[in-house]
């Protein structure tokens, strides 16, 4: 495997980054430097500029949108977009639902679905998880009776991630009672303004707003939303996951984050040293440099793949438990070298709180997202499964 950039490359790094320079919203960096809630439309406006320029679905094929870059270009701009900290794009349209639709869809469905995406007209959120039914997905009870040309949906989906926003919900619905678990499930887009669906907030331990119970009583589908056959929605399943799955590994992020934690370090004492001089706290640095450049490898290993016409396989559930386990000890890094600056943010100051922010700048955030972040080995299958998955697919055990 080459490991260096060609000329090519390297000129088009510099394309990306010069584009970023002049284009990201200084609005945006703004919010994210004070750690402030972003809005819906912090979000579409990245998103909307990105679009413009025909670089929002990288990974699309050319025919329905994409860039025709090489994965080597694809990880290029992903590098470049984490390094200048740009607001990530939300996954559920452009890298989730999007793909589905171009690989399992009607051609009706893709005219009428994935020029929305693109654009950022309309807003996607995930319907998968249930009260009873996260890990052991198959389990799920959420029902859909065919009506003539319309299923009718009742049941309750949770975890759904900025569901407050969305136009629209990809569901996966038993279809199939009697049916094997994942022999009886369909794979639904459903109008979130359709009667008889309600979103209720769940306040996350970092005291965000970004996930919701969805509750769908009586819901009336068309047949016409329904994507692959009735029944054979898990095929659509699985391979959505395997997509998300990768995307979870966020070496990009990651690696911004290290230097963010070695900075901060820098600047935090330990007695009259640098913190980042304390022996056991630069342990802790480097073995989660060396685990995420050993990460990063994997991800470019995967990307040769891709390059030989490979899909996403069972690997992503690698790339997904090691990216997460990262992401965890990275956060919880940061806020080890915050010390007592994180503690007042434990529950985060909210609307209308009269209490001035403590400590320096880098310290608003590292508690919030220290809790937010233990979601990430639940959350795309739990790492526990992404084990049993890669013992059965990858080693044949």
């Amino acid at each position: 495997m080459d490991m260096e950039f060609s000329p090519e490359d390297l000129a088009f790094q510099k394309e990306v980054r010069d584009f970023i320079a002049e284009n990201y919203p200084a609005e945006l960096r703004g919010k994210q430097d004070e750690g402030d809630e972003l809005t819906k439309e912090d979000f579409l406006a990245w998103h909307k500029i990105l679009y413009k320029k025909g670089w929002v679905a990288p990974a699309w094929p050319v025919e329905y949108g994409g860039t025709g870059w090489t994965p080597t270009q694809r990880f290029i701009f992903s590098e470049e977009t984490a390094r200048a900290d740009c607001i990530r794009l939300m996954p559920f349209g452009l890298s989730m639902v999007g793909p589905v639709i171009y690989t399992f869809g009607t051609p009706e469905q893709k005219a009428r679905f994935l020029p929305r995406i693109l654009s950022g007209e309309d807003w996607w959120c995930q319907g998968y998880s249930e009260p009873g039914s996260g890990s052991d997905l198959a389990s799920l009870r959420t029902v859909a009776v065919r009506d003539g040309d319309e299923y009718v949906v009742n049941g309750q989906k949770t975890w759904t991630t900025m569901a407050q926003h969305a136009d629209w919900g990809f569901f996966l619905v038993r279809t199939d009672k009697d049916a094997k678990q994942q022999e009886g499930i369909s794979f639904l887009l459903i109008d979130m303004k359709s009667p008889g669906i309600t979103v209720r907030p769940i306040i996350t331990l970092g005291g965000e707003h970004e996930v919701n119970e969805v509750f769908l009583e009586d819901v009336r589908v068309p047949v016409e939303q329904r994507v692959y056959e009735e029944n054979k929605g898990w095929t659509c399943a699985k391979f959505l996951l395997a997509h998300e799955r990768t995307g979870i590994a966020g070496v990009a992020s990651s690696k911004r984050g290290v230097e963010r934690v070695k900075a901060i370090a820098r600047t935090e004492l330990d007695g009259d040293k640098a913190l980042l001089q304390n022996p056991f706290f630069k342990r802790k640095v480097a073995e989660l440099e060396i685990d995420l450049t050993a990460l990063e490898f994997t991800e470019l290993r995967s990307l040769a793949g891709a390059n030989a016409g490979k899909g996403p396989g069972p690997e992503s559930s690698l790339l997904k438990i090691k990216g997460s386990e990262i992401q965890q000890r990275l956060t919880e890094l940061t806020l080890e070298a915050v010390g007592h600056y994180g503690a007042p943010y434990f529950r985060g100051f909210g609307e209308g709180d009269n209490e001035h922010p403590i400590g320096p700048d880098y310290a608003h955030r590292a508690a919030p997202t220290y809790f937010n972040m233990r979601k990430t080995t639940i959350y795309g299958g739990s790492n526990e499964i992404q084990r049993n998955i890669i013992a059965k697919m990858v080693l044949g055990l």
